[in-house]
């Protein structure tokens, strides 16, 4: 039982950044901020931001192994793509496929890199 548990702990991230971005993506578009001429720029940004955190959440629930960096990536880009799917019940919102293909993939992979080569530099020091 102990070890069931300590699964779950370890996918809780992920589970808390996929309610966090679901919760995010629900919101009708009037009731999304608008930060003026930085509004582009804020909000793509953020997609990057929580796409990257929701990876690595991935890459730590798989354990940190560098043979599962790319699943981590794999599964944060399919969650990109289900909320897409998702936006388009949501009233003035509307799916992206740049938004996948762009910024959500991009901030995964800048994560998932970043984690990498920290840990990498952490094994590398411990010698």
């Amino acid at each position: 039982m102990k070890k069931n548990n300590s699964i779950l702990l370890r996918w809780l991230p992920a589970a808390l950044m996929m309610l966090i971005i679901f919760l995010f993506s629900s919101r009708s578009s009037t009731q999304l901020p608008n930060f003026l001429s930085w509004d582009y720029v804020i909000k793509k940004t953020s997609h990057a931001v929580g796409y990257g955190l929701l990876a690595f959440a991935f890459y730590y629930a798989l354990g940190f192994q560098p043979k599962h960096i790319c699943l981590a990536w794999f599964l944060a880009v399919l969650y990109s793509a289900t909320d897409e799917f998702h936006q388009s019940f949501v009233p003035g919102r509307s799916p992206s496929i740049t938004d996948v293909l762009v910024f959500d993939n991009i901030g995964a992979m800048a994560a998932l890199w970043l984690g990498y080569l920290r840990m990498r530099y952490a094994r590398s020091t411990e010698r």
